[in-house]
């Protein structure tokens, strides 16, 4: 899960995530072109979200197409829920406290 972590904690992974959740799988080229980088840089930003199993790449002609794998952000999810669940209560006494500084 580290190397999922690594990976999320880049703005340009995350976008690259985002796109390939919305408009499916992709080429490298049309990728780049959503980037102020040069197209070598998005490359390494899609082999660092390979590598966390993140991204997955297959061949189709002369490109090679990346499209999310999901399976790996339920992980942290699970991971993240109970923290959730912490701060909803603590945002839920909050306003209770609030309401009665509000009453009085």
């Amino acid at each position: 899960m580290t190397d999922v972590f690594a990976a999320l904690a880049s703005p340009a992974r995350r976008e690259l995530l985002r796109l390939l959740r919305d408009e499916g799988a992709q080429p490298v080229r049309r990728l780049a072109d959503r980037f102020a980088m040069a197209r070598p840089s998005v490359s390494e930003h899609l082999k660092v979200l390979k590598d966390a199993g993140l991204v997955t790449e297959r061949r189709s002609g002369r490109e090679r197409l990346y499209s999310l794998e999901a399976a790996p952000l339920l992980e942290v999810k699970d991971w993240l829920t109970p923290y959730e669940r912490y701060w909803r209560e603590r945002l839920t006494g909050l306003r209770g406290l609030l309401d009665e500084i509000e009453e009085e």
